[in-house]
């Protein structure tokens, strides 16, 4: 693909739409770690000077792309919730329910799950002040209404739920690094058994994370 010189704002939003979109082909087939903007301007037909008019760095693309998904989700989980909670259960029924739909929807999120486990560590440290707030200010937002969600089914949460997201989407992004485990882990746990309780199945370990965080801070009466 090759591009004319933009001179509009629409033929410039379409370009960044389309590095937007180029990208996120690209996480369908690597890790957030193997994309780099060599390749990626490769694929899109610009030169890496041309793609950094519309994105400061690589991280300024995958945190677009991670706020995008993290609204996409919120959509589709949204739903499950509705389906999966039964409404008149007891609250620790109900918050034994949200944990397994949530757990369940993440563990599909892989690319959503590898872009949170990058954030912190990677995706914010080669970005302005500008794209951080650009990032942040979306972010919450979303995790607000993930909150409202929780509170939804479960309103005995009440002003811990926003922290209850934030500490779920953490383990969503941490858990996966350890899955799956390399050869070596795997021949080490096959000679002892007893190492064998630190194998991550990615879904269980995060249920279990995720039910955990939120029975410890539903209110007992």
């Amino acid at each position: 693909m090759t591009f004319q010189r933009a001179r509009s704002e629409e033929q410039r939003e379409i370009r960044r739409r389309t590095i937007l979109d180029t990208a996120a082909a690209m996480l369908a087939e690597m890790p957030v770690a193997g994309l780099s903007l060599n390749e990626l301007s490769r694929r899109v037909g610009l030169a890496k000077s041309n793609v950094l008019r519309y994105f400061e760095s690589r991280e300024a693309v995958l945190l677009e792309l991670m706020n995008a998904f993290l609204g996409d989700w919120l959509d589709e989980v949204a739903d499950e919730l509705d389906t999966g909670i039964e409404p008149h259960a007891s609250p620790e029924v109900r918050a034994r329910q949200l944990a397994e739909v949530l757990s369940r929807s993440l563990a599909r999120q892989t690319v959503l799950c590898d872009l949170f486990g990058a954030q912190g560590g990677v995706l914010e440290h080669n970005v302005s002040v500008e794209v951080v707030k650009r990032h942040k200010r979306p972010v919450y937002e979303k995790l607000s209404t993930m909150a409202d969600l929780v509170r939804r089914h479960l309103p005995q949460i009440g002003d811990d739920a926003l922290m209850f997201c934030l500490m779920s989407l953490t383990s969503a992004g941490a858990l996966p690094t350890y899955v799956p485990p390399p050869p070596s882990l795997l021949a080490a746990y096959a000679e002892d058994p007893d190492l064998g309780a630190m194998h991550v199945e990615l879904r269980d370990t995060l249920q279990s994370a995720v039910s955990s965080t939120l029975l410890g801070v539903l209110p007992r009466y």
